[in-house]
């Protein structure tokens, strides 16, 4: 067994000397000056017999399967303001045939041809909003983070119309400076920004301007755009409340009658915007009830509790600024609050959030029948982030959850460091307090390092991951106590210039789970092999060796 481990070992030390990963190279930078209207556009402008305003874009290329052709198919794009607006309209050629595009819920575009604008609002190279359309004007949108990824947890209100036309499609995004955040400046904004077309019949994805996939991370390769001055969030209020009643006749089996069971339940969410980057959200008796319950999840022969993402409003504004390579706040520990306060915001190269919130949930789950007002906890989060030139950054994360006379304490230091265009790594570690109801007291300590290369052909990544047998954070997603986790994980793709095959290659995956006490207790060894091909064809086969250690067995 030992061969079988070590061999793809060696296969990873020789693709990391690989020729193939290619010195990374991208487009010129690019800067667009975007005009003030005075009449905002409407779609009908942008039909054959219209005259679109705004500044025109045309060189889109294309990230996948041709990284940097030009386009296969024909995309303007035209930009414009106003005082409450930023609005971008396209106008897409493609064969009637090939243009796919169905009525269906919002953000399930994922096989649907589609346009979008990237926001990056504060120019930092790291984060950036996006607002896709499809080409009948259904909607997604959300965050990109150069270094988490997308979040689809962001919602917000902004309008997207789109018609099919004889030779292509059109479509109007139009989205509100109110729902954005960016710094208050007396001049004009400099903002980063990219322009998404997805065409699913060739499986292509084409960027403007050019956004190669031999450099990591796509915030950093947007066009700088100036011209917008004059414009602000504004300082607005948000009052959302809601109220809700249910009412039940139930069978008592001991009285042999029925029984009423009468429900109601109200509160209200505040949001105010009292600086173009500082966002405070305030909420009493929220409606925390269980949401997108049909999010997919598999239990079957599950040992850990499975992850369900968080789309309760209050938690999602800037709800990256409390992410971290370990978990340490998972927003649904807090089950049912009545009060809550949250603040985000940005100030200069500093991300900053904090949060204070009690939860009832604990005391009734103690004692449901004699729960009263004070038996609850009450956590408090703070994050900070400061932000580097070079897209790096060093954050500290701090927890803190009080029960009764039981409380836990939780810190930690983060880095994100990009080494080159194509390297990064990221590491963190933290440390946690646990004292009982009893006065019991235990310590622990948790860290995680990886290293990461992202590019066209060749992708790694190494990790460590390891907590204490004595490590507790009550607020945060950690399933799994007493471990060193290790893994590596690596892609190579070849990308045939002709023919039906788009690319092929192979991967690499080797996972090992030792205890404190340093006994193995789990490894995974796989050796996949995957082509892709065009209209979305794949093939894949996979060879693995698994071994689990539960009971002692």
């Amino acid at each position: 067994m030992t061969s079988r481990i070590a061999f793809p070992l060696v296969v990873l030390t020789l693709a990391l000397a690989w020729p193939a990963a290619a010195r990374a190279q991208a487009l010129p930078p690019t800067t667009i000056t975007i005009p003030r209207v005075d009449v905002a556009p409407r779609l009908d402008d942008f039909l054959p017999a219209g005259s679109p305003p705004g500044v025109k874009v045309t060189d889109f290329r294309q990230r996948r399967p041709k990284d940097l052709e030009p386009a296969t198919q024909s995309t303007a794009a035209y930009l414009s303001y106003d005082a409450e607006h930023i609005y971008v309209g396209f106008v897409c050629t493609q064969p009637r045939a090939d243009i796919r595009a169905r009525l269906q819920k919002r953000e399930d575009l994922e096989a649907d041809d589609m346009v979008g604008v990237y926001l990056d609002t504060f120019h930092d190279k790291q984060r950036a909003y996006f607002f896709l359309s499809s080409p009948l004007g259904i909607q997604a949108d959300g965050i990109i983070n150069d270094t988490s990824g997308d979040d689809f947890s962001f919602d917000t209100q902004w309008s997207a119309q789109g018609r099919v036309v004889g030779d292509g499609y059109v479509v109007l995004i139009t989205v509100p400076f109110k729902v954005l955040r960016f710094p208050a400046r007396d001049g004009q904004q400099q903002w980063g920004v990219s322009l998404l077309r997805e065409i699913r019949s060739n499986d292509e994805t084409d960027f403007w301007p050019g956004a190669t996939e031999r450099i990591n991370g796509l915030v950093s390769q947007f066009a700088t755009a100036g011209g917008i001055a004059g414009v602000s969030p504004g300082r607005n209020v948000q009052l959302i409340p809601y109220g809700t009643f249910t009412g039940a006749r139930l069978f008592d089996d001991a009285a042999a009658v029925y029984a009423r069971r009468n429900e109601g339940r109200a509160g209200l969410d505040v949001k105010l915007v009292p600086r173009d980057a500082v966002t405070l959200d305030f909420t009493i008796n929220p409606d925390f009830s269980q949401v997108e319950s049909d999010e997919p999840q598999v239990t079957v022969n599950q040992r850990f509790e499975v992850f369900f993402p968080e789309k309760r409003p209050f938690f999602l504004e800037n709800a990256d600024f409390f992410a971290s390579p370990i978990t340490l706040f998972f927003s649904r520990r807090l089950s049912d609050p009545q009060f809550g306060a949250r603040m985000t915001g940005k100030f200069g190269k500093w991300a900053t959030g904090a949060l204070v919130m009690d939860d009832r949930a604990p005391g009734r789950m103690a004692d449901p029948a004699n729960a009263g007002a004070g038996d609850r906890a009450v956590a408090v989060v703070g994050t900070a982030r400061r932000e580097f030139a070079n897209q790096s950054n060093l954050g500290i994360f701090y927890t803190s959850r009080d029960f009764g006379t039981s409380s836990n304490r939780v810190g930690s230091m983060s880095t994100h460091l990009r080494l080159d265009a194509n390297w990064y790594s990221n590491g963190q570690a933290a440390a946690s307090r646990d004292t009982d109801v009893d006065g019991t007291t235990v310590s622990g300590a948790a860290s995680s390092v990886e290293l990461s290369r992202s590019g066209r052909a060749f992708n790694y990544n190494l990790s460590y991951l390891g907590f204490s047998p004595g490590f507790r954070a009550p607020l945060g997603f950690v399933p799994r106590t007493d471990m060193h986790e290790v893994y590596s994980f690596m892609t190579y793709r070849r990308h045939p210039k002709t023919g039906p095959l788009q690319n092929w290659g192979p991967n690499s995956f080797v996972q090992g789970t030792w205890n404190y006490a340093g006994a193995l207790q789990d490894w995974m060894v796989r050796f996949p092999v995957q082509f892709e091909f065009k209209r979305r064809v794949e093939a894949f086969y996979r060879h693995s060796l698994i071994s689990e250690t539960i009971g002692g067995l």
